[in-house]
């Protein structure tokens, strides 16, 4: 299904992040927009976070159907809504809002699009995972493979409050056990994880040379190593672990994904994601 024709009024969708320029999601979307032959638009917008508020009520004010919300923005967004959906209850962050009547709605999409691209190499339930970072993405991650079945999740991160608090979650509302393990020396990977995620920005453009201080002999060929960063999808990580014979999942499938779901709360459509990964393949660097 997708959204009547409104004569020359187009639907508005967007994005608020900061910085903002290096964010290949404005040309994924309105790739997929123009491929649907929809008259909607995705505006890219740097909003500092002194700004956030007057952007969710200028969204709020000219109609918008929704928008994304990336770094720094997605704990912060929370207080400028009316609702949050059961899942950013749960992880604490929004990373979609989407226009309900009035109502301005957070959801996540993060967890769901990883789970999405997870899923078309290994089937997280039963899995120990290893989780580097504690952020609004390892968040929605942590929650959404729980929730999936993963058998133990080990948090890996710098600061104890907050992967603490992550840790606590994940024990308190799903039945997947968590534990911390304060990253304060070089990690060495158990030799009985199945998956290990990156969850943090080490390794994003233009700090393409940072690597995750981890002991790469750790990795073994039985595991699945994941990286969310989409810019370069090649990491460090994922190259040092194609070279230990792992399977290697980039950050572009879980990009794609969450925009499907997003385009899905905003238009009704569920779009093609083979347009989405080609767009973003032309433009990140590898």
């Amino acid at each position: 299904m997708s959204p009547e024709p409104r004569g020359f009024l187009s639907l508005l969708t967007g994005s608020f992040s900061t910085p903002a320029a290096d964010n290949p999601t404005v040309a994924m979307v309105e790739a997929a927009y123009r491929h649907h032959q929809l008259d909607a638009r995705y505006i890219n917008c740097d909003v500092p976070p002194e700004a956030l508020g007057d952007a969710v009520r200028g969204a709020r004010a000219m109609g918008w159907a929704g928008f994304n919300c990336s770094i720094p923005h997605k704990v912060a967004v929370i207080s400028h809504l009316d609702a949050l959906g059961a899942s950013a209850a749960v992880i604490g962050a929004v990373n979609c809002v989407v226009r309900h009547g009035n109502e301005l709605v957070g959801e996540n999409t993060d967890g769901r699009g990883f789970l999405s691209s997870l899923r078309t190499v290994v089937e997280p339930a039963g899995k120990a995972m290893v989780l580097f970072g504690a952020g609004g993405a390892a968040r929605a991650i942590a929650v959404e493979t729980a929730l999936a079945g993963a058998a133990d999740l080990t948090v890996v991160n710098r600061d104890p409050a907050r992967s603490g608090e992550l840790v606590e979650l994940i024990n308190q509302r799903t039945s997947t056990p968590a534990r911390l393990v304060s990253w304060d020396r070089t990690y060495r990977v158990p030799p009985d994880t199945d998956i290990v995620v990156n969850a943090t920005s080490i390794g994003l453009h233009p700090d393409v040379a940072a690597q995750l201080d981890i002991e790469i002999d750790s990795l073994s060929p039985a595991m699945v190593v994941a990286d969310v960063i989409p810019n370069p999808p090649m990491t460090r990580l994922l190259e040092h672990a194609r070279e230990r014979g792992c399977t290697t999942l980039d950050g572009l499938g879980m990009l794609v994904n969450q925009a499907v779901i997003s385009i899905r709360y905003w238009t009704g459509l569920d779009a093609d994601p083979g347009v989405m990964r080609r767009r973003l393949e032309q433009l990140v660097r590898t």
